[in-house]
């Protein structure tokens, strides 16, 4: 494949299957080109001599064109596709549906569509595409009803429904675009290619999305974090509530479900997550027109008490601050505002105020240098024409460096004001918590940019002996590894217990004799995941007792489950649960972003409690350390309620090295490390250990593979 520079800027367009009939989708196509297009537009059909008073040729070799818009029934697509190729025409898009969202069929048909585009190196949008717009050349090569407005906004969607409602909404809203595209099937260009070609497009200020699905995780992860250093990403992913992932048997897979990948593969991304189509293209307009704020304090005026508390509440929803102001500032609003006007944040010019007032109010806290942003909110009375008040905002806007967003709480009479606001690029609300949410929506992308991302943290490891112990698995009437894997972190460094799995009384007496302190003992069978439950792990086993327990847990795991595959008992070292803080790290494989590593709050409650952190392996050391202070149960790792603070870093090391470990090995499905408990630094050696392992592995991929360098 090329560049996409052709494709949206085309001097020639062919439309394939081009027709005069009369609701036709190849007359619609036809018909958008003629209107608006500055290039040449070429009805390509050996059935017609001339489409809507154009001249038509017989072959698309015949047309010379840059583009061609395929609309043919799908039983002549690939013949069409395959002309193109041969013809030299470097960018196709098919609008044609019947591929891979009709079945078996048509899922071969679309193989052999991207097979097709490979061999001649096409670009290729779709199939099952509404088409695409560049609003700069006036191209509209869809079926949709209208052309798109110009403007800064490039603009994808996988729902070719969700374009013609946000073009008909964003017509009657002004909101314009450079260019949109309909996704389709994305056989061959998806939402990475595009994002990669805006990133680099000058007439592209913001980036938006409709998603319902990422191919590449990663590859888009490492184009968007690229991208989004200067060209703002936004994006709604649907299907949040989806299961997505298929059962899981460990913790990780359990809690981590597709929902968990996208948040953090978006985060990661440098993506902007909007969770409506208001917050999109809020975010969107105020991304495109106000510069970003030095901090995330927020100065409001207005002349309503009620509504300005709303917007107050809203600052900190927003996780933003009410801007505290200078004594200069209070001391300049105090002079010049009336006696009952509240001169301190948020700023209220009473319900009198007119509009001198209200820009004599914002002058003064827009000039206070701990003001990072601003918010004028406006209710109508008899002493304020909106009008007014839009012409002092926008002339005092002009003059500073810190964004603003209006609200204008009203009907008819803010109309006029609202638009002239947003044509010089002030974005204008009637809720407050809009508006603060857009400001917040700053925040956010100016420290997606001061972002610095680091290299994944890499660890010297023994992949040969983390190879033996998953090949393992071949040996077994199942796939799914626990304790008797524990080799597998030393492997890789991750510290464990001192302890062995044994298959007799007389060898468990031996192991724990040669340990510490008293002993724990756990069943060891693929067959009962959950060994507390049923009475399979005993703790503080003294010497004199651990043949006796070994019996004892042989019995009970019997008698719970009798056809279970028992492998012994782990006699294994204590670690001091009391002075530490159980914690889980563990991976589950997502289909479209890879390893997803999760830690959080382990032990028996972890299903419970929820409280986890997640990222795209491998990560960084900063994003590891990220992970361990976002959970809510953060305070617990710092030392909270006279506790001695755990070492974290020997945590972050943790989870490191587990994130080297299943990018190496992408034959690991699921692994959770549950409990790995968090000791406090004391200098003597590990003060992290992993005490129970459970994991599920792909022998086939072990068949194949080599470990990921």
């Amino acid at each position: 494949m090329g560049t996409l520079n052709e494709l949206f800027d085309p001097d020639r367009v062919a439309v394939v299957g081009a027709t005069a009939r009369e609701g036709a989708v190849g007359r619609a196509v036809t018909s958008n080109l003629l209107a608006d297009f500055d290039g040449e537009t070429v009805p390509v059909n050996p059935n017609y001599d001339e489409v809507l008073g154009t001249p038509c040729v017989d072959e698309v070799g015949d047309a010379d064109a840059d583009v061609a818009v395929v609309v043919v029934p799908p039983s002549i697509v690939l013949d069409a596709i395959e002309a193109c190729g041969e013809a030299g025409v470097g960018n196709v898009v098919v609008i044609t549906a019947g591929f891979g969202e009709t079945g078996q069929d048509g899922a071969a048909r679309e193989r052999r569509l991207a097979e097709i585009a490979d061999e001649h190196e096409l670009n290729l949008v779709g199939p099952n595409s509404l088409g695409i717009m560049s609003t700069p050349s006036g191209m509209n090569a869809t079926f949709g009803p209208e052309n798109a407005l110009p403007g800064g906004l490039s603009f994808m969607s996988q729902s070719g429904a969700f374009v013609t409602a946000v073009l008909d909404w964003a017509n009657d809203n002004g909101v314009g675009f450079k260019d949109v595209v309909s996704l389709g099937n994305k056989a061959v260009l998806d939402e990475t290619d595009f994002v990669d070609h805006w990133g680099d497009d000058e007439g592209t200020d913001v980036i938006i999305g409709y998603l319902e699905g990422i191919e590449d995780g990663r590859g888009f992860i490492e184009t968007a974090r690229e991208t989004a250093a200067d060209t703002p990403i936004v994006a709604v992913k649907s299907g949040r509530t989806s299961a997505g992932a298929q059962a899981a048997s460990s913790h990780t897979g359990t809690l981590a479900g597709s929902e968990k990948a996208y948040e953090a593969g978006l985060d990661q991304a440098g993506v902007i997550r909007a969770e409506s189509v208001d917050e999109l293209f809020d975010a969107a307009g105020i991304l495109g027109s106000q510069p970003l704020p030095d901090t995330d304090s927020v100065a409001i005026v207005t002349n309503a008490g009620g509504p300005g508390v709303m917007a107050t509440d809203a600052v900190g929803d927003a996780g933003l601050e009410l801007a505290s102001f200078t004594a200069e500032t209070t001391d300049a609003l105090r002079e010049s505002m009336p006696d009952g006007a509240n001169v301190h944040n948020p700023v209220d010019v009473i319900g009198d105020a007119d509009v001198d007032r209200f820009r004599e109010a914002l002058e003064t806290v827009l000039a206070d240098g701990d003001v990072g942003a601003g918010l004028v909110l406006a209710a109508p009375t008899a002493t304020l024409q909106f009008d007014e008040l839009g012409e002092a905002v926008r002339e005092t806007v002009a003059n500073v460096d810190a964004p603003v967003a209006a609200c204008l709480m009203g009907g008819d009479r803010t109309r006029e004001p609202k638009r002239k606001l947003q044509e010089a690029g002030i974005p204008c609300y009637f809720d407050p918590a809009r508006g603060i949410e857009s400001l917040a929506t700053l925040a956010e992308y100016r420290d997606i940019r001061a972002r610095e991302y680091a290299q994944p943290m890499s660890f010297d490891v023994d992949r040969e002996r983390a190879r033996e112990v998953l090949s393992s698995v071949r040996d077994r009437d199942d796939n799914r590894l626990g304790v008797e894997a524990m080799a597998l972190l030393d492997a890789y460094g991750i510290p464990t217990p001192t302890g062995e799995i044994v298959g007799s009384p007389t060898r468990a007496s031996e192991v724990a004799a040669g340990i510490d302190g008293d002993v724990v003992m756990k069943i060891v069978s693929p067959d009962i995941l959950h060994k507390s439950d049923i009475g399979g792990v005993a703790v503080g086993v003294a010497d004199a007792d651990v043949a006796d327990t070994y019996e004892d847990l042989i019995t009970r795991a019997r008698n719970y489950q009798p056809d279970a595959t028992i492998l012994g008992v782990q006699v294994q070292e204590m670690v001091d649960l009391d002075d530490g803080v159980e914690t889980i790290v563990g991976m589950n494989r997502d289909p479209q972003f890879g390893p997803l590593v999760m830690f959080g709050l382990g032990g028996i409650f972890v299903e419970v409690m929820e409280d986890t952190a997640f990222r795209v392996a491998p990560v960084s050391e900063p994003e590891a350390r990220g992970m361990t202070e976002e959970i809510r149960s953060a305070p617990l790792l710092r030392g909270a309620r006279g506790r001695d603070p755990v070492d974290v870093d020997a945590v972050i090391d943790t989870i490191g090295r587990l994130s080297q470990l299943v990018t190496d090995f992408p034959a690991i499905m699921e692994l959770d490390i549950n409990p790995l408990v968090a000791l406090p630094d004391d200098d003597g050696g590990a003060n992290a250990a992993a005490v129970d392992v459970r994991l599920t592995v792909d022998p086939e991929e072990l068949d194949f593979e080599e470990p990921n360098q």
